[in-house]
């Protein structure tokens, strides 16, 4: 039996530990003082958005059109939507969009799935493909807050 790729490998990891990376985020997300607005944010609202991207991940990584499918799952889970009605500051909402796309890779790295030479190339290939749907993510937050602002 052929090992998986290394990307199929992390999807799993994301979507079989959504839960767990989820609650490590929210952690690093109250105690970094660059995203401290969502200190008054409660936590299961935190924890639903992170564990969504999490398990539609997979759903991202592989699409055809993979802008097309970030805005679907940003609409989704109304991110944008929420943390403007919360009166986050865009840097902040974007700032936690960040540490999200890093603890992706922290649990990654601490579940050793990058444990041979030859998984650097297809990690790296992930990752690259990871920040291009972040990119897009957001993008579409700044679009979104922009909007919105502009209705008011």
């Amino acid at each position: 039996m052929t090992q998986k790729a290394l990307a199929d490998r992390l999807m799993d990891l994301c979507d079989q530990n959504a839960e767990q990376i989820a609650e490590q985020w929210y952690k690093s997300l109250i105690t970094n003082p660059r995203t401290h607005a969502f200190r008054s944010n409660p936590k299961e609202s935190c924890i639903r958005h992170a564990v969504f991207l999490f398990k539609n991940l997979r759903r991202m990584y592989f699409a055809d059109n993979p802008y097309e499918d970030v805005i679907h799952i940003l609409d989704a889970t109304g991110y944008a939507e929420e943390q403007y009605g919360r009166s986050i500051p865009l840097a902040e909402a974007i700032y936690a969009l960040i540490l999200v796309r890093r603890h992706i890779w922290l649990y990654a790295e601490s579940s050793a799935l990058f444990n041979t030479a030859s998984d650097m190339y297809p990690a790296l290939q992930s990752t690259n493909r990871i920040l291009l749907l972040f990119d897009y993510a957001i993008y579409m937050v700044i679009q979104k807050y922009e909007k919105m602002s502009n209705r008011q």
